[in-house]
């Protein structure tokens, strides 16, 4: 109205003097610059997370006749190098793919463990190597069962195992499907050969070369984020003696976890690795095999040693437990209530917008960060910021260049396979 207003008056005398028209337009563009402000404006928002978050929780294996209707979000599968490689210089991925797949398939992601030597089994070494006339295998005992063990003093063998994680970092380090890879030698590539021939250089790599391999996948994997056991801080190993080695990005898992004697025997392997290191890369196990009630109890009210899965999965800062039983022994609700009790957890205490612009600040009230980018979003527009290494009980503003009456926020990630949603909770009223 006012601008009206102004036209009016000006114009007998714009139809009289030159110019007058362009002084009429300058005054109406600084009475718009001078109008009301896009001001922020809280939005009001009720939110919970209802499901265990993407990339954390308990895990069941691919196999788990349970695994499709679960309240998980991780499968594990144990993969060969000879699944992949069946004659020298050709790879066939299939195997990985149908996997992936599957797994995806049911909308979760999958922790792969790379491994060539599994208690009772021949070793994942290629045909092709073990075909070679100075190539030497050891078959020896090994917890009671007759177990395969390669020939680590090969340098064809060794060139291999570089090679195969190139080559797999390729094709895999960007994909959805994949959430975590787990590395490493001896049984079950733990870390270990508690019973057997554990020889350095023979049926166990050499110092010099685990520690060019960790090098290695570590400049191979930009993204996907690897693990090895926390049992490599043994003297076997070459990492708690290598500042330069503990500063590569690797994360930890724990295969015995929470059993009775975990503080004297895992516990100290975890601080060797770095109390904070779940600051910056995953950590992670599996429920521990050695008692019956080790499983058993591992989701009861005060664990199977007096030590609840909440607080001892706080402790340690998880994100994700294996525990391929917990559905004979728990409900699902139980199994979905530790599997939120991991990893992060995302809480947004202020949402407000403009017509032009959103600001949301978002906490982090898990136990440990998310360790993929993800970005708040309004209306599919997403912030230039990400979640990624926000701590427990950190708090971050974000900005987003979207507003309008009814905003719609959500956290969008490129590392979800469709059918994934990370959630987020508002305050208790």
């Amino acid at each position: 109205m006012v601008l009206n207003f102004i036209a009016r008056l000006c114009e007998p005398i714009s139809k009289r003097l030159l110019g007058v028209g362009v002084i009429v337009c300058c005054v109406a563009e600084i009475l718009v610059a001078a109008g009301p402000a896009d001001e922020l404006r809280p939005v009001p928002l009720v939110s919970r997370i209802a499901n265990v978050q993407p990339m954390t929780g308990i895990v069941l294996w691919n196999t788990n006749p349970e695994v499709a209707k679960a309240p998980i979000q991780l499968e594990f599968c144990y993969v060969k190098y000879d699944q992949v490689v069946r004659e020298n210089g050709q790879y066939d991925w299939e195997p990985v793919e149908k996997l992936l797949r599957e797994i995806s398939g049911r909308q979760h992601q999958a922790i792969l463990r790379w491994h060539d030597t599994y208690v009772g089994r021949s070793t994942g070494v290629p045909v092709h190597i073990k075909a070679l006339s100075d190539y030497r295998e050891t078959t020896a005992m090994s917890e009671q069962k007759l177990t395969g063990f390669p020939d680590w003093s090969h340098p064809e063998w060794q060139a291999f195992v570089l090679e195969f994680f190139t080559k797999f970092a390729e094709k895999y380090d960007r994909d959805p499907r994949l959430a975590f890879v787990q590395v490493g030698f001896g049984l079950w590539s733990e870390y270990h050969i508690y019973d057997g021939p554990m020889n350095l250089g023979e049926t166990f790599p050499s110092l010099e070369f685990q520690e060019k391999f960790a090098r290695h996948l570590d400049a191979q994997f930009r993204e996907t984020r690897w693990m090895i056991s926390v049992d490599a801080a043994g003297e076997h190993a070459p990492f708690v003696q290598s500042n330069q080695l503990l500063d590569l990005s690797f994360g930890v898992f724990d295969d015995s976890f929470n059993h009775k004697r975990h503080k004297e025997e895992n516990e100290p392997n975890w601080i060797a690795f770095g109390r904070d290191r779940w600051k910056r890369s995953p950590a992670g196990g599996e429920f521990s095999f050695f008692q019956p009630k080790d499983q058993k109890e591992a989701l009861s009210p005060k664990g199977p040693h007096g030590i609840p899965f909440p607080e001892q999965a706080a402790r340690f800062h998880v994100s994700f437990m294996i525990g391929d039983d917990q559905l004979r022994f728990q409900k699902p609700d139980s199994v979905r209530t530790a599997g939120l009790a991991c990893g992060y957890r995302f809480r947004v205490t202020q949402f407000a917008a403009s017509r032009s612009a959103s600001e949301v600040v978002i906490d982090n009230v898990g136990i440990a960060p998310i360790y993929y980018p993800a970005f708040p979003s309004v209306n599919g527009v997403r912030s230039t910021d990400s979640l990624q290494g926000l701590l427990p009980g950190e708090s971050k503003r974000f900005k987003i260049a979207v507003g309008g009456e009814k905003p719609e926020l959500t956290i969008e990630s490129d590392r979800l396979v469709p059918g994934q949603r990370i959630e987020f909770e508002t305050e208790p009223k």
